[in-house]
């Protein structure tokens, strides 16, 4: 076997252009990803997910919804990975009525969140000082039951503490060790 003529596969692929993508040389990425479709291994979803991360954490949110769409318009299916990615970037980078839009699409397809995508809309919330909307979301969360982890807390109290509402702090943290979660 001629192991020097052999492409290297998908997941060799996806790992280059995770640590392409982790180590900040997006650039580098895009020739990358068409070697990887010029050889026959096509890109799959946790390929994709790598690269919208790293759109998203370099404030280049509009290239990620650009890259979503060629994403579906290839057939890929998207994961709820792939979408609280979206929303998390959308958030980091003050869309959040972009996130809104994007999170209430996808509880209108029947989508079921998990803690992360719900922590990652609360603290959307709280960023834009929104503490009423992110608390209620905890409770609908909590209402579906998808149990609010240590992170959900986090993100809720420091945001709250921080903005002077620190009877609410207060009461989640209370609840918090309550249902046996520690901060880190």
């Amino acid at each position: 076997m001629d192991l020097k003529n052999m492409s290297p596969g998908t997941v060799t692929y996806s790992s280059l252009i995770d640590g392409l993508c982790k180590s900040g040389r997006i650039s580098h990425v895009w020739d990358l990803l068409d070697e990887m479709h010029d050889s026959g291994q096509p890109a799959n979803v946790i390929t994709y997910n790598s690269i919208l991360d790293a759109l998203c954490k370099n404030h280049q949110v509009d290239k990620a919804i650009e890259l979503l769409a060629k994403i579906k318009d290839q057939g890929i299916q998207l994961d709820m990975y792939t979408y609280t990615i979206l929303v998390d970037g959308l958030c980091k980078n003050g869309r959040l009525k972009d996130a809104q839009e994007v999170y209430q699409n996808l509880l209108i397809k029947g989508y079921h969140f998990d803690v992360k995508m719900y922590t990652v809309m609360i603290n959307g919330l709280c960023k834009e000082g929104l503490f009423d909307e992110a608390l209620s979301l905890k409770s609908k969360m909590e209402d579906i039951g998808c149990t609010p982890n240590v992170v959900t807390y986090k993100t809720l109290i420091h945001a709250l503490s921080k903005n002077g509402k620190n009877q609410k702090a207060v009461k989640l943290h209370r609840e918090m060790i309550a249902r046996g979660l520690l901060l880190e």
